[in-house]
């Protein structure tokens, strides 16, 4: 065996398989996506002035509640993105795969502690990620660059900006958004050995 050929199975050595790396990778980069997003814009967009902008109440208090309200859809996503990933290594499954998926998702979100005044779209927005998982299943297979969003219309809604400042960067915003998704996606494959960890889902929800 070759020196490349010896790196490259030492590379999918060091792959997880395990259930709890998942969960924790769903969490963290649910989280990362919506701020990096979310709080990346808002300082390009007021430059100078972002620091300042912070100190203020009411655009703190509405970048907050940004922040949450995305990351409440993001934590979705990032679940549907490695639903997506995974599906083809169960087959005959999906519906038990998407339902341990959906899961982590739900205790991910469950273990924040988002304001009083938004706990209720908090677990509304959890309570939909098995239902967004499951019709997903029903439409053709997404990757990283296709997958619906379901943050992007939250994100334009949300963002402290006023819409008459932004009008045009909708695209851009998007795509930032997409970028970040796009990063998960990379990192997961590199992270995990996809079929290894959909076996793994698979058996520990049986064992339930």
């Amino acid at each position: 065996m070759n020196f490349f050929n010896r790196l490259g199975r030492l590379v999918r050595q060091k792959r997880s398989a395990k259930p709890a790396d998942l969960a924790l990778f769903i969490a963290r980069w649910g989280a990362f996506v919506a701020q990096k997003t979310v709080l990346d814009y808002c300082a390009v967009k007021l430059g100078l002035n972002w620091e300042q902008a912070r100190r203020e109440p009411a655009f703190a208090a509405a970048l907050r509640d940004c922040r949450w309200r995305v990351y409440f859809a993001t934590q979705g996503d990032v679940a549907a993105l490695v639903e997506a990933r995974l599906r083809p290594h169960a087959r005959g499954a999906e519906g038990r795969l998407a339902d341990r998926v959906a899961a982590m998702a739900e205790e991910a979100l469950a273990a924040t502690e988002p304001p009083e005044h938004l706990r209720g779209e908090a677990q509304a927005a959890a309570a939909g990620y098995r239902s967004t998982l499951a019709r997903l299943q029903m439409a053709r297979e997404h990757g990283a660059t296709t997958l619906p969003l379901q943050a992007g219309p939250i994100l334009l809604e949300t963002l402290p900006i006023h819409p008459d400042l932004r009008r045009g960067e909708a695209v851009s915003i998007l795509g930032a958004l997409r970028m970040h998704v796009v990063s998960a996606d990379q990192e997961l494959e590199r992270r995990f050995d996809l079929a290894a960890l959909a076996s793994a889902l698979l058996a520990a929800e049986g064992e339930r």
